[in-house]
């Protein structure tokens, strides 16, 4: 199993002077997912490089078994400080991809040109793409062989409205998931608990609602691949 994880390289939250990125447990969570899995994981960002983390993830309060294993983990590290320009990047070498959130996607992912063509080339080829809480904002512009939006009439899920509203940043993103996945035909769905564990698999596409919802999603994919 070769997986490809796509990451931000968008690093300001809005107009905030605040900084925002990937959040480490998204990441870190599938990543050793895949891995223990048996899978060969390549990361890949829009600038390539180090993608920035948002420093909220990097708090005391949302570490977890995963993260702690990223910190102890110097081949992943460097892994990580070294991804690849998805603008080099093809799908033809790989069996899958995963986007993890953070907020950071929300602003460089919906229209990035080399990211649409990745995943309408997954999807074309029946290929699984899985994306957790903002990053299903990366199938907004996506259409699938029919030329309609990929997630017209498909369930999916993502951060939802009242997440958002949580953390306190509904009026700092550009929009909000929710409503972009509703107005593009999806038909949305949410767990019954905000930022609890919860994924939704509509054929190809995988998508987690929250950090929570990474492993799951991660599981889920993995599942898809094998089967």
């Amino acid at each position: 199993m070769n997986v490809l994880m796509v990451l931000t390289s968008h690093d300001q939250l809005g107009d905030t002077g605040e900084k925002t990125g990937f959040w480490l447990e998204e990441f870190a969570a599938p990543y050793y997912e895949l891995l223990d899995a048996g899978a060969s994981v390549t990361l890949a960002s829009p600038a390539g490089g180090q993608p920035p983390l948002d420093p909220r993830s990097d708090a005391p309060d949302a570490q977890t078994d995963a993260t702690e294993r990223f910190r102890a983990d110097a081949a992943a590290q460097a892994a990580l400080a070294d991804t690849t320009k998805l603008a080099d990047v093809s799908a033809e070498s790989f069996d899958a991809v995963f986007y993890p959130g953070g907020h950071g996607p929300m602003w460089d992912l919906p229209d990035n040109p080399a990211s649409i063509a990745l995943i309408e080339a997954f999807v074309a080829a029946g290929k699984p793409v899985a994306a957790v809480c903002h990053a299903p904002i990366a199938l907004k512009n996506v259409r699938g062989a029919d030329g309609e939006l990929l997630v017209a009439g498909r369930e999916v899920t993502g951060f939802s409205n009242s997440e958002e509203a949580a953390v306190g940043l509904t009026d700092v993103v550009p929009e909000l998931l929710e409503d972009v996945l509703k107005a593009d035909g999806a038909r949305y769905r949410k767990g019954d608990q905000d930022f609890g564990p919860f994924v939704v698999v509509d054929g190809p596409i995988i998508t987690g609602q929250n950090p929570a919802s990474s492993a799951p999603a991660a599981a889920r994919l993995i599942e898809l691949l094998r089967h």
